[in-house]
Parts: C-alpha cells; sequence; structure tokens
C-alpha cells in the first residue's frame, strides 16, 4: 500500500492540497497520478535492496500548474530491518530556476549546455511552453540540439512522465513513413503480416517529435493535419478511428515558410504547427559556449572511465576562432577525434581535425568566395534541395566561386 500517514503544512503550501484530502489515501489516487513521477519508490525499487534516493520531479498542483520539485525519498524500517514505508522530503525549485535564467547563472538546462544570453532565452522559451499543450516547431542548422529542445519541454511539461517518441521524417520513404507514424493493419500491404501501432498511438499521453518535418510527403501533411485539429487518425489500411492524447513538437532546418511559397509545404499545415516557434542559434553566434561544451563533453568521456586530457590555451584558441558550420555535433566529433589522436595529458593543435589546423591560415584572395561562410552555404544549400547552382544564385556568387568555397569545406556537400 501507499497510504499517506504524514502530510505536514509544507506540503500542504507546494502541493495544493490540504492534509484532510490526502491522509491515509493511496498517494496515486490522492494526487492524480504517480506524485514521485516515473521512480515512484513502492514500484521501482526492490524493498530488499533499497537505498536512498534523491532526483528531480515534474508535479501538477492542485490548480493544475506545473511545478519543478526536488524530491529525497528516504526508506523507514522497524526494528526487525524490516521495511515499512518511506518519507518522501521536497522542494519546490521552480522560482529557482526562473531567477538563475533570468541572472545569467545557468550553465545547462535540461541537458543542454550554454549560458550565452541567446540561449538563457532559449531556456526561458522551454519554461514558457512547457506549461501548455500547443504545437512547438524549432528551427535552426543541423547539429543544433534541436531534439535536445524538444526532449526538454516534453521534460519539464506535465506529460514528463509519458512516452516521448522521435521520428525523423526524412529518413523514411513516404509509404514506410506513413505506416510508422499511423500504424498498419494485418493485410494493408505486402509484408504486413499482423497489425502494427504507429508512433501516434505509442506517444499516447506524451510527446511526439517530428524531425525534419519540411521533408513530410503532401499525402502524409493532410493526414498529419487532421491529427492536429481532431486528434484522430486510422492506421494505413484500417477503417476504425482511433483517439490520441498528443503533444506535438516539429523541428526543421528549411525555411517553412519558403517551402509554403514553393507549394512544397501546406499552409494550413504551418499555421497549425508553427504556433509557438523556437530557433535556435547556430554555435558560431555563441562563441563564448564553446569553452563549457568542451568541458562538458570531456568531463562526460571521463565518467565512461576514459582517461581525458585537458586542453591547451593553443587549441582552444583554434576552436574558438573556427566557424563551426556542424555546430555542437561537428565539436563533439572534433573532441573525439583529438581524444584518439591526443598521446599526452594535454590536447594540442596538431590533435585537432584537419580543418580547424587549416583554418584562418593565410591564403591567396579568391574575391568573393572570401565573403562565404559555412553557416551562409549551408542555408543556401538546404534552401535549394543541395542544388549547387540555385544555391549560388541565392547566394549571390558564381557556381565556380561557390565550388570553390566548397572544396574547403567537403563536408557541406
Amino acid at each position: 500500500e501507499r497510504r499517506v500517514l504524514f502530510f505536514n503544512q509544507a506540503a500542504e503550501r507546494i502541493t495544493g492540497y490540504k492534509r484532510e484530502d490526502v491522509l491515509g489515501k493511496d498517494c496515486h489516487k490522492a494526487f492524480g497520478e504517480p506524485f514521485c513521477g516515473e521512480k515512484c519508490s513502492f514500484k521501482e525499487i526492490p524493498r530488499e535492496s533499497w537505498k536512498d534516493v534523491e532526483y528531480p520531479v515534474n508535479f501538477i498542483n492542485k490548480k493544475g500548474e506545473p511545478r519543478r520539485l526536488e524530491m529525497k525519498v528516504t526508506s523507514m524500517k522497524d526494528n526487525a530491518g524490516k521495511f515499512v514505508g518511506v518519507i518522501a522530503a521536497f522542494e519546490d525549485v521552480t522560482d529557482l530556476i526562473g531567477l538563475k535564467v533570468k541572472l545569467g547563472e545557468l550553465k545547462s538546462f535540461a541537458g543542454i549546455i550554454g549560458q550565452d544570453p541567446k540561449m538563457l532565452q532559449v531556456y526561458q522559451q522551454i519554461r514558457d511552453v512547457a506549461t501548455n499543450d500547443y504545437p512547438v516547431c524549432i528551427t535552426g542548422e543541423t547539429g543544433t540540439g534541436k531534439e535536445l529542445v524538444a526532449w526538454a519541454i516534453h521534460h519539464e511539461s506535465r506529460r514528463g512522465g509519458g512516452p516521448f517518441v522521435p521520428i525523423n521524417c526524412a529518413a523514411l520513404p513516404e509509404g514506410i513513413l506513413e505506416s510508422e507514424l499511423f500504424g498498419h493493419v494485418k493485410g494493408a500491404f505486402t509484408g504486413a503480416l499482423r497489425d502494427k501501432k504507429g508512433r501516434f498511438e505509442l506517444a499516447h499521453k506524451g510527446t511526439i517529435f517530428l524531425d525534419e518535418i519540411a521533408d513530410l510527403p503532401k499525402s502524409v501533411q493532410a493526414k498529419l493535419l487532421r491529427v492536429l485539429q481532431e486528434g484522430t487518425f486510422e492506421r494505413v489500411g484500417g477503417e476504425k478511428t482511433i483517439s490520441v492524447d498528443v503533444r506535438i513538437i516539429s523541428a526543421t532546418n528549411h525555411n517553412l515558410k519558403h517551402e509554403v511559397e514553393k507549394k512544397n509545404f501546406r499552409e494550413d499545415l504551418y499555421y497549425r504547427i508553427n504556433v509557438v516557434p523556437i530557433h535556435l542559434p547556430p554555435l558560431r553566434e555563441r562563441k563564448n559556449d564553446i569553452p563549457i561544451l568542451v568541458e562538458h563533453f570531456l568531463a562526460n568521456d571521463q565518467k565512461k572511465g576514459q582517461k581525458t586530457p585537458g586542453i591547451s590555451k593553443e587549441a582552444l584558441s583554434l576552436m574558438m576562432n573556427y566557424p563551426w558550420p556542424g555546430n555542437v555535433r561537428e565539436l563533439q566529433s572534433a573532441l573525439r577525434f583529438a581524444l584518439v589522436k591526443c598521446k599526452g595529458k594535454v590536447i594540442k593543435p596538431e590533435d585537432l581535425p584537419l580543418e580547424l589546423r587549416n583554418w584562418g591560415k593565410d591564403k591567396p584572395s579568391r574575391g568573393p568566395s572570401r565573403k562565404l561562410d559555412p553557416g551562409r552555404v549551408q542555408a543556401a544549400l538546404a534552401r535549394s534541395g543541395g542544388n549547387k547552382t540555385q544555391a549560388a544564385r541565392i547566394l549571390g556568387v558564381g557556381r565556380a566561386t561557390l565550388y570553390r568555397f566548397l572544396s574547403d569545406f567537403p563536408h557541406l556537400s
């Protein structure tokens, strides 16, 4: 049993529930959902191997307001050493987190690293949108951490205890993508040997994250629009209407408005998914976060048991001056390369990838190509669907100029 035996005034103030509302009741029923979130003391931890635990939890108070609590759960045993219950002490840190965001004191938030003012603004947006279920569309270049932000919104919201189901809309062909999203019934197509739930059903009471939504085929866009409007759909080949309670978060590195203008993306769907837009800045626009990210990634490898060196001022200077077209993902990859190559106690410039070492070295002027930067080129290539002739027009340079620039950054093409 999980009967509540003691509930003090501080607990009343934090939760909004009165003592008489909860005393003697199963805590799950008293609060309408597991109070301890996914780490229910009685459900998750075997009593014979009990250990005290501390963890954060998202809680919805009696007024329906989401609150962030720091939970500490301690076991209770009788004189014979038999487990008899727990003491759950909790502190409301919601306002403290908000204050740290405003003061610029946070170095990370829900797994996202950075304290640049642009990132602090993103953290505040995450906290704002976590209080409701409106669709969110996250934009930003490849490698900026769009899925991390989607997960943070889910984790900070009242749905944080439910499933978070991601899917990359660009990774699957049209027929398979529709089945993956909405499921199918047995016999719907060759190879459909049994009924299968789609990602929307798997995300019921949670969040679905639609990455690369600009690549969604038109036929699937129509079905998604219906889910947004009515919360219903049918599996591929099925007739039964299925209802789901799902929050939709999408992401793209394309300009969706341009896709609407080119008739590649439905205008009505665009306004449905883009209720709350969040833009992630590229790493080159928040370079003061690079030392923090380097420290974070090196510390993570150390936690995994790897011997991690420090980093020299010269190597860090190269990293600060590099434009990082692949953003945080490229930074992490460059550090892993350096860790493999480094044989000493400190990462030196010669341990870094070749493109970092060569960046900024004096080169003969190449006219207009000197005015280009990897971020602008990557954005133009994304807009043109990889067509270099169209990308050159967008950038206002000749095709030969673009090709010369890409020869210095082969990974962009």
